[in-house]
């Protein structure tokens, strides 16, 4: 297959749903696809590159920050993206389009697909969809829904990698079926590094995460154990300030690099993911591969995630964290037995045992635009994978 991926973000700009655009197109491209990745640049990023078989083209627009953006500088990246987009396919003829993100990604490959006869499927992460996150996107999903959902209805076919999200999607009017295909992630060989008295919080630092409730269930927490916050955001200095107030034993790392986090992962025994709302964290996952006991949220996606391999407590209940974690803090036993059922299901949500998934839908969206229909693949709907359960 030749795949015309598009995605507003793409490593190293962006967050989880941007890593799993990148490791969806190089499982592809092992498995003997042609994938062109169509993107927005920033300001120190090459405007094309070939990472790991997949070639990148990133289009110029309006962007501070490598973490997060704003809705007037989504704005920027669509009339460069679709002129460029043109191009592409004039020039290396796709089979199929595989958008990552409804929002903004969905309209130009709706667009382009009714220019030049080329199906596209989406695949949904998150704030892409109304509902999921009106904190920030609250209005503009008003505004754009009757356009989001005929972006959606356009599509041969829609994923997601969480039943919660899947579910939240047709309950805004999602008229095609929904096929959910969680995340993955490649396993980590290890970096050999011990264990210390450490509790770990990685996330991007939005009011969502809930990281405000993780600092009040440590404070006044004495003793031996340290707490570690990595990751920014636009929230990080109301955060820092609620930590200097309430909790000073608290650290805040910032951005770390992705080797550096795995260290922090296998030298931490507890990692607390205290999200209010969620899709597929990757952060869990990755801390489940390191051998992470987890405390997160009853939050849809984490709890889906997360299974029998963690500790689940109320969403935005700092009491519930604090007992979670005096719990794991005196019951040493608890914490190796969670670790190995961590592991163990985070082995079975490997990108090998996924991406063929994503393979069989994007051939079935070629399948059913050519004028031979015969070898249509029906794509399921809402239903839990058996890798989740």
């Amino acid at each position: 297959m030749k795949i015309l991926s598009l995605t507003y973000e793409y490593p190293p700009i962006g967050g989880g749903g941007s890593n799993v655009a990148a490791a969806v197109n190089e499982e592809l491209v092992r498995l003997g696809d042609e994938v062109t990745v169509l993107t927005s640049g920033m300001q120190g990023l090459p405007t094309e590159e070939t990472v790991e078989g997949v070639v990148v083209h990133r289009t110029a627009c309006v962007r501070r920050h490598r973490h997060y953006t704003t809705t007037a500088e989504l704005l920027t990246t669509l009339l460069p993206t679709y002129r460029r987009g043109a191009q592409l396919i004039r020039a290396i003829r796709p089979d199929v389009i595989h958008a990552h993100f409804i929002l903004p990604s969905g309209p130009l490959a709706r667009a382009l697909s009714e220019r030049f006869n080329v199906p596209y499927v989406l695949t949904a992460h998150g704030s892409d969809v109304p509902g999921y996150n009106p904190d920030r996107f609250g209005l503009m999903h008003r505004m754009l829904k009757p356009a989001w959902r005929r972006i959606v209805a356009g599509a041969s076919a829609v994923t997601s990698p969480s039943r919660y999200l899947a579910e939240l999607m047709q309950q805004q009017g999602c008229s095609v079926p929904v096929a959910i295909v969680p995340n993955g992630h490649r396993p980590h060989p290890g970096l050999g590094t011990g264990r210390r008295n450490r509790v770990l919080v990685v996330a991007r630092m939005f009011p969502r995460k809930g990281i405000q409730h993780f600092i009040d269930a440590v404070a006044g927490v004495d003793g031996e154990w340290e707490f570690v916050i990595a990751g920014d955001g636009p929230f990080r200095d109301q955060l820092e300030a609620q930590a200097r107030s309430v909790a000073p034993n608290v650290r805040f790392v910032g951005f770390v690099d992705c080797e550096t986090l795995r260290s922090l992962y296998e030298s931490s025994p507890i990692l607390v993911f205290p999200s209010i709302q969620e899709n597929f964290p990757m952060v869990l996952l990755e801390a489940m591969d390191a051998g992470c006991a987890i405390v997160t949220t009853n939050a849809e996606g984490c709890a889906e995630v997360v299974g029998d391999a963690g500790l689940v407590v109320p969403r935005g209940d700092p009491q519930g964290i604090r007992a979670a974690l005096d719990k794991l803090m005196h019951e040493p036993e608890l914490v190796h037995d969670l670790a190995g059922r961590a592991r163990a299901r985070a082995a079975r949500l490997t990108w090998p045992n996924i991406v063929g998934r994503y393979r069989e839908i994007l051939q079935a969206a070629i399948s059913q635009r050519s004028p031979a229909n015969a070898r249509t693949i029906e794509v399921p709907t809402v239903s839990t994978p058996q890798l989740l359960r």
